[in-house]
């Protein structure tokens, strides 16, 4: 009977244990989590300035951005896709990033939160977008950059 108790004991021990450990690992340290959120500012402000060449060195050279119209691969061509479609074309402006959570993901990090912005439509109206955002970053010496962006966008409000 004892030994039924004892590992009754142990396996309510282990349960317990488990999800702690796991988040745990899956954490980031508070001060790399801050410098996400200061990339986030960053990148906002470059976007805000409709500087493609600005937003794209926050990017790896081979990153990949998933977006509802398509995917897009590497910065050179994401800088592309910046300059001639949302600050071109559609006059983006106003774009608000807040990251919600991050998460380490082996040596990488994976930071989840909202975005807003506005642009113009076809007929020159202001339209604001909004969307959940997705991304995960790379440490390259000792600067952060994103490597993949997926993101949605929800009906202009």
């Amino acid at each position: 009977m004892e030994i039924r108790f004892l590992l009754a004991l142990a396996g309510l021990a282990i349960t317990v244990a488990l999800p702690s450990f796991a988040q745990q690992k899956d954490t980031v340290d508070p001060q790399v989590a801050e410098q996400i959120r200061a990339l986030a500012t960053k990148f906002d402000e470059a976007f805000n300035k409709n500087d493609a060449v600005a937003v794209a060195a926050f990017l790896t050279d081979n990153a990949l951005w998933t977006t509802p119209h398509g995917t897009l691969s590497g910065r050179e061509v994401i800088e592309t896709d910046y300059a001639e479609h949302e600050f071109r074309q559609y006059r983006c402006n106003n774009l608000s990033t807040k990251i919600e959570r991050v998460d380490a993901v082996g040596k990488d990090v994976r930071a989840t939160g909202t975005w807003s912005c506005t642009f113009q439509d076809d007929f020159g109206h202001t339209k604001h977008v909004k969307g959940q955002t997705a991304w995960v970053l790379v440490q390259e010496g000792d600067t952060w950059k994103i490597r993949e962006n997926t993101y949605d966008q929800s009906d202009p409000y």
